[in-house]
């Protein structure tokens, strides 16, 4: 076959088959600036060399090239273009660079397209500036791509590119609209200090591995995503400027530090979320996504990286340091939610199904006695807190080593603000959870309770849950009805009803007559005190004194005792059962 290079002008053969005179004669024509067509040549690195030399501008010794035609050349080895200056367009379209490409300091003044092209060593364009319009589509980097403090100043697209090792948009600048659309970074992708002053575009595109935007800066209003990452999306420290939606399946989202000026959504799967510190003045929603992420055309992002993930549930971590007044979670889980420290949280809105994480299940032993939790809703910092008491049971999850540590005083507040949260949406069911857990810190705290109050909280718990378990405070009355029973069946009730007696003397000449009526102490009964009878009027008392109503029946001295101190306690239980009931049906 015959060679594919474009023939030099006034010769039938490419540069690099050209005669050794005739290719000197041709080089020795060149000046700085000279538009070139070498489309389809084989370039080794000593041509590629000769043929920049013969280009170079005395003046600043540096590469002047005009209208560079490179279409399906081949650069054999390394090749470098370093500091040269591309006054027109540069054409590198379906270019293949077997070894390193070398393009740093460069500067395209007029278009560029490396579209389709291939490199297959280390790729650089640190410090490069793209004047005009520049595309990378289709294009394939099989070793690290190195776009440093790149400037793009027109329009730039990585569409369906593939970079197969680490890429690296440190400190570059896209003063124009960034496309990466169905592109795929099969390597760590990082845009750390990158600013984006227009619009980027992450559609369809797919992160095999990390995605840093640390200290990114989105200046306008951007719609990211929806993409695919299967490891780490790094947001800390970024900057977005305008209303900005995120959209992306990902193993995990670090957050911490990043500033929002305007409003924002995110909308996620997957993910474990650190939020930790992050500053927002707008409404901003972290909303999980139920289903697999569609496109308008019908696509579904494919999400085969994420597979092995349980679930598609988006896991909230951290949200220390954070004005929650304008936050809005929907559908995400907070088992393990770190929430100590966040400001407003009474002002937060939780949406759909907000999950918490829950108390031990089962029965334990702490010594000989037996142990259990009813049901509820618990904060991951009492799991930490519970964990590290001498006495904890199994199943109270250990905090991480680097989190630090809190106890009941730093965690009624948040019990409180997540209660007064869940009130203020009119789902006071909901907050009863939280007050229970307020109540539980309020009567640990050994400093900030005093030890009567711990006293009193503790008999409430015991009683009624806080008023919130109407079994216990139901077992307790129907307890306290049985003794009261057993006691006025024992003691309390007469052995006979006694007898009223009349005494008076009647004048012998008639006349008004006064009579006395005496009525004999109760006594007790001597034998058979326990029987159907007897059951019968202490029941009647005992369910009397429930409803703080006073029997007919007469009882000896001590029973009368039982009766009054009946009447006390027992519509104390049944009013703390039925402010359990409302408390945990109201609405």
């Amino acid at each position: 076959m015959g060679c594919p290079g474009s023939h030099v002008s006034g010769h039938t053969a490419c540069l690099a088959h050209l005669a050794t005179s005739d290719r000197d004669t041709y080089l020795a024509s060149l000046v700085p600036g000279a538009d070139i067509n070498h489309r389809g040549t084989s370039f080794t690195a000593p041509l590629l060399q000769a043929l920049l030399d013969a280009l170079r501008d005395p003046a600043t010794g540096r590469p002047h090239l005009g209208d560079a035609a490179f279409e399906s050349a081949t650069f054999e080895g390394d090749v470098s273009f370093e500091s040269a200056t591309f006054r027109d367009t540069a054409d590198f379209r379906l270019a293949t660079f077997e070894g390193r490409a070398m393009f740093e300091s460069a500067t395209f003044e007029g278009g560029a397209s490396f579209t389709s092209a291939t490199f297959e060593g280390r790729t650089v364009f640190e410090s490069a500036t793209f004047e005009g319009g520049t595309l990378f589509q289709s294009a394939t980097f099989r070793d690290t791509a190195d776009f440093r403090l790149t400037t793009f100043e027109g329009g730039v697209t990585f569409g369906w590119a593939t970079f197969n090792s680490n890429t690296l948009f440190k400190l570059a600048n896209f003063n124009h609209n960034a496309v990466f659309v169905s592109t795929t970074f099969k390597g760590r992708a990082v845009f750390e200090s990158a600013t984006f002053k227009r619009d980027a575009l992450f559609r369809l595109t797919t992160f095999e591995n990390d995605a840093i935007f640390q200290s990114a800066s989105f200046e306008r209003a951007v719609s990211v995503g929806p993409f695919v990452c299967a490891r780490l999306v790094m947001l800390s420290g970024a900057v977005f400027g305008g209303p900005v939606t995120l959209s992306f399946a990902a193993r995990s989202l670090q957050c911490r530090r990043t500033r929002w000026s305007s409003t924002a959504e995110l909308r996620l799967r997957y993910a474990t979320v650190d939020f930790a510190h992050a500053v927002f003045e707008y409404p901003l929603t972290i909303a999980a996504e139920q289903e697999p992420f569609v496109l308008a055309d019908g696509q579904v992002m494919d999400e085969a990286s994420l597979a092995r993930l349980p679930d598609g549930v988006v896991r909230m971590m951290s949200l220390r340091g954070v004005d929650a007044a304008h936050l809005v979670l929907a559908d995400v889980d907070l088992s393990s939610c770190l929430l100590t420290g966040t400001v407003h949280l009474d002002q937060i809105r939780l949406e759909g199904t907000c999950s918490f994480d829950t108390v031990p299940s089962g029965t334990h032993r702490r010594g000989w006695r037996p142990v259990w939790f009813t049901r509820r809703r618990t904060l991951a910092e009492e799991h930490h807190w519970r964990a590290r008491q001498p006495a904890s049971v199994p199943g109270w999850n250990a905090a991480m080593p680097d989190i630090g540590h809190v106890g009941p005083a730093q965690l009624a507040p948040v019990y409180r603000a997540l209660r007064k949260a869940f009130e203020d949406s009119k789902n006071e069911p909901g907050a009863a959870d939280f007050y229970y857990g307020e109540m539980e810190m309020r009567r640990r705290d050994r400093n900030g309770t005093t030890r009567a109050e711990r006293g009193l909280l503790h008999g409430y718990w015991m009683l009624s849950g806080y008023g919130l378990r109407a079994s216990r405070a139901l077992g307790w009355l129907a307890a306290a009805m049985l003794v009261t029973i057993v006691l006025l069946m024992g003691l309390g009730l007469p052995k006979d009803t006694p007898k009223q007696e009349a005494t008076g003397t009647v004048p012998p000449g008639g006349g008004k007559v006064t009579f006395e009526i005496d009525k004999t102490d109760p006594q007790n009964p001597t034998s058979d005190r326990f029987t159907g009878e007897r059951f019968e009027k202490a029941l009647n008392v005992t369910l009397n004194s429930v409803v703080f109503r006073s029997s007919s029946q007469d009882l000896t001295t001590i029973g009368t005792y039982f009766e009054m101190g009946s009447r006390l306690t027992e519509p104390v239980l049944l009013g703390l059962a039925v402010l359990a009931i409302r408390n945990r049906v109201k609405r």
